[in-house]
């Protein structure tokens, strides 16, 4: 259950990140999310949930827990970025405009930002996170997965056919259905 609870919080928490980082950098592109109910980035789900599968033997020290967990995300954010391109035919970041980049897909600057954000995450959330996980009534977290599964398998389906990012926001898939 740590780990479904994991995801979940922190796919909600990169979504907040994700939509304060485009008011700040003031994006044109505003949905900043991967699921087109749900307000979650999964991206940053699915990499805490593989950092704290590791932190047994990760974070015995922050140093530790900055690079190793940085490292983690990285990779995760890599696989992640391959398979939004690969199986679905959408990038949702592209990292080209910026020094020491991997295909766009990584980058350097953001790996050192990503290894931070696991330290906080790890000494400041990931408490909290385990004591949710402990008390949360079987009832929601067996809802939520449902929901949140039938939303990715949706998702995923909407990007597939449609190809845009942006349609991940209700008002804008539903002019985009009314127009063609």
């Amino acid at each position: 259950m740590v780990l479904f609870w994991s995801f979940m919080v922190y796919s909600f928490l990169g979504y907040l990140l994700e939509k304060l980082f485009a008011a700040a950098t003031k994006s044109p592109h505003r949905v900043r999310k991967c699921r087109l109910l749900l307000p979650l980035c999964p991206v940053y789900g699915l990499a805490m949930a593989a950092v704290v599968s590791l932190t047994t033997w990760m974070v015995h020290t922050a140093a530790r827990a900055w690079f190793f967990g940085g490292l983690t995300v990285t990779a995760v954010e890599f696989a992640t970025h391959v398979f939004y391109e690969k199986a679905l035919g959408v990038k949702f970041w592209d990292y080209t405009d910026t020094k020491f980049h991997i295909g766009g897909r990584v980058c350097l600057s953001f790996s050192l930002v990503w290894g931070g954000l696991v330290v906080a995450a790890i000494y400041a959330i990931q408490p909290w996170v385990e004591v949710l996980a402990q008390n949360a009534p079987p009832g929601i977290t067996y809802a939520l997965l449902l929901l949140s599964t039938v939303d990715a398998v949706f998702s995923c389906r909407v990007l597939w056919w449609g190809g845009d990012v942006d349609w991940m926001s209700v008002p804008v898939l539903l002019r985009a259905l009314q127009k063609g």
